[in-house]
């Protein structure tokens, strides 16, 4: 049964209340809403602006097509044609990207759906969500629970399971966008960022992968040392929305990425169990509606980084898979551990 605490965010459209839960501990704070499983806001004390993206009013987030602190899912990132097979049979999913493939999940995605709020602590805020048979094509209903815990020092650590009756795909992710330096104010291109991954994933013009896994040795994509994500080639400033590769199957929690605001010196370490991460660096973003303290976010405003199963696994069975079978358990967890320059 849901709960009743919170303060009432926002109403949908469809006349339902959407409640906001605040959260505290390790060092932060954290604004969480039932729509998509949102983190709305997120700080850490000595900070004085926003580690996130996000909006101040609900309005904004029911037409967000950012998926600013969203959980996404089904399926997180992209499935090509929107088309994938299970156990021998065929499916086709909602193509809501270019009209041609299935990304985060479809139109009616996780992100974009009412999740209910079944137990709230100072420090945690529990959230679930019954996705039934069908929804925007996909196989079997999948019942999701959703933890997000704030924890010493400075973490803030998601937890996702979920179990299924039929075969179906699950891959489920957290798609917040950074900014360590000003909340967005400015861009992230000074940022400085690690990633611990030898491989990536090169995508074609849909940004689909090729379905190649190829070495970061001497590319723009490796981040295997820290560096600033402010680089040019021809006179234009990288873009990046690509899947680095992490693993080769989910296994232990272990340090997937470090990035730090160049003039803040916040630091923040990410840990998954996740195969991959998306790293996306924002240069899409144009929201009509401002932002957190009033920000006009624009291109570079923020950065992702999208721990998840490799996008479009379902049609290369050489990637690790996000098949969920009967009687197994989808379990995902995330930390973003931030701390202090100096501490």
């Amino acid at each position: 049964m849901a709960m009743k605490d919170g303060e009432v965010f926002g109403t949908t459209q469809a006349g339902e209340a959407v409640r906001r839960f605040t959260i505290r501990g390790g060092g932060l704070t954290a604004n969480i809403i039932g729509l998509g499983a949102i983190v709305q806001d997120l700080r850490l004390a000595g900070h004085d602006a926003p580690l996130v993206l996000g909006y101040g009013n609900f309005e904004s987030y029911e037409t967000d097509t950012a998926f600013f602190g969203a959980v996404v899912g089904r399926y997180a990132n992209r499935i090509r044609d929107g088309r994938f097979t299970i156990a021998g049979q065929r499916y086709q999913t909602e193509r809501n990207f270019l009209d041609k493939h299935t990304l985060h999940g479809g139109s009616q995605g996780f992100s974009h759906r009412p999740w209910e709020v079944s137990l709230h602590g100072r420090d945690f805020v529990t959230l679930t969500l019954h996705d039934p048979d069908g929804t925007m094509g996909f196989p079997g209903a999948l019942d999701v629970t959703c933890t997000y815990r704030l924890k010493i020092p400075g973490t803030l650590s998601v937890e996702m399971t979920a179990t299924c009756e039929e075969p179906t795909l699950c891959n489920l992710t957290q798609h917040s966008y950074f900014n360590l330096d000003d909340g967005g104010a400015g861009d992230i291109l000074d940022h400085r960022l690690m990633l611990n991954a030898g491989a990536y994933l090169p995508v074609d013009g849909d940004l689909i992968p090729t379905g190649v896994v190829k070495p970061v040795d001497g590319t723009p994509f490796d981040f295997r040392q820290a560096r600033s994500l402010r680089m040019e080639s021809e006179g234009k400033q990288l873009a990046y929305d690509q899947n680095f590769c992490l693993a080769s199957m989910r296994g232990p929690l272990k340090l997937a990425s470090w990035a730090q605001g160049a003039n803040s010196g916040v630091e923040m370490e990410l840990w998954t169990t996740e195969p991959g991460v998306q790293l996306y660096t924002g240069q899409y973003l144009a929201p009509p509606s401002p932002g957190l303290e009033g920000h006009r976010y624009k291109a570079f405003s923020g950065f992702c980084l999208e721990p998840q199963v490799w996008p479009d696994a379902p049609n290369r069975p050489y990637f690790p898979q996000a098949t969920l079978w009967p009687g197994q358990i989808y379990h995902h967890v995330t930390e973003y551990r931030f701390r202090l320059p100096g501490a």
